[in-house]
């Protein structure tokens, strides 16, 4: 039975992970910060299971990792450890380097110190953030790198030295450079989960108003559960390398509320232009979506648009759930959660 350790294994990505690897199965060991209830409710359907361990801690100490690797002797490594939103790496820049661009070093220097390198290979969580200012479009894994954010810039350094280790030392060590995957296990900071959380709210007069940023935006959104089976493929092939993985499509902000208001049954009207453009509720005439300059980001990734062939052609993986598809699962969601009384 292989093991796998799974670093953030309480976030949306690392438990969907989880539950793919048990599925196919594997022990599974994961690496959690603590064990109270926000941390671990996506785990409540693993958490018994006997084939999973979880384990308290961060990747703050590289004694800490190497004693946890070597007990685990783990075949693979995922680290998803991270705050995730490029927007808060802004006012923690220092606490969000010291997880994003050194957790990974200690990582790699644990395999090392244990001589494991030819033992273990290792999964790296990499970003479209890294892209940033895109110097060319699409992005793919030959895409110069220009962050915009601290959060970009760790990424970018992890990157590197993900791909240092395994020049240098022969890790099997790949890098994933993901393209904004989501779920209804995403947080109420994304703006994904706020549109759908909040347009649920107002559909049942539970809030009045969704307030958002840039509605002209543009992302690459598909869902997690497509985006966790490529990193474990990744970490399937005879040799190690770096993958962008994305659905090739982009979609508006503007265009993810309107699909989620025909969702929830609210017939939207766009009035006004630019900061002054509101949504209408058609039925009731109420404001119901405004724009904010606040929630603009300082500095707006620009046309960020990926080429996955590689990942395509080596992997053979393509996302198998649509757009449509990511949405209906995340509205569905809020309305057996607030069916179930679940306020998570």
């Amino acid at each position: 039975m292989k093991r796998a350790f799974i670093t953030g294994v309480g976030g949306q990505d690392g438990s969907y992970l989880a539950e793919l690897l048990l599925n196919k199965g594997y022990e599974v060991h994961g690496l959690i910060r603590s064990l109270n209830t926000q941390k671990t409710i996506w785990l409540q359907d693993i958490i018994n299971n006997n084939n999973f361990q979880l384990h308290c801690g961060n990747l703050n100490r590289t004694t800490d990792i190497t004693d946890l690797i070597h007990d685990i002797n783990p075949q693979e490594i995922y680290n998803l450890a991270a705050e995730s939103d490029a927007q808060v790496s802004f006012i923690e820049p220092e606490e969000i380097s010291n997880t994003l661009a050194f957790g990974p070093i200690r990582i790699l220097e644990s395999i090392k110190i244990l001589n494991k390198m030819k033992d273990i290979k290792f999964y790296q969580a990499g970003s479209a953030e890294m892209f940033g200012h895109a110097q060319e479009i699409p992005q793919s894994e030959t895409t110069p790198f220009h962050p915009l954010s601290p959060y970009g810039c760790a990424k970018v350094y992890a990157y590197w030295m993900t791909r240092t280790y395994r020049e240098k030392y022969g890790i099997y060590a790949v890098n994933g450079i993901l393209f904004n995957h989501e779920s209804p296990r995403r947080r109420l900071e994304f703006v994904t989960k706020k549109i759908t959380n909040t347009l649920y709210n107002i559909s049942i007069n539970k809030e009045s108003e969704l307030v958002l940023g840039n509605l002209n935006a543009k992302r690459d959104w598909g869902h997690a559960i497509d985006f966790v089976e490529a990193m474990w493929l990744m970490l399937q092939q005879n040799s190690a390398d770096d993958y962008v993985i994305a659905t090739g499509a982009q979609h508006t902000v503007r265009e993810f509320a309107e699909k989620c208001c025909k969702i929830y049954g609210i017939d939207l009207e766009w009035q006004g232009e630019e900061i002054n453009e509101v949504g209408l509720n058609k039925e009731t005439g109420n404001v119901i979506i405004k724009i904010s300059s606040e929630l603009f980001r300082p500095l707006e990734m620009r046309f960020l648009s990926a080429n996955c062939s590689r990942a395509e052609h080596v992997l053979g993986w393509k996302p198998r759930i649509s757009f449509d598809e990511l949405i209906i699962d995340m509205c569905n969601f809020e309305k057996k959660k607030s069916t179930h009384g679940n306020n998570s």
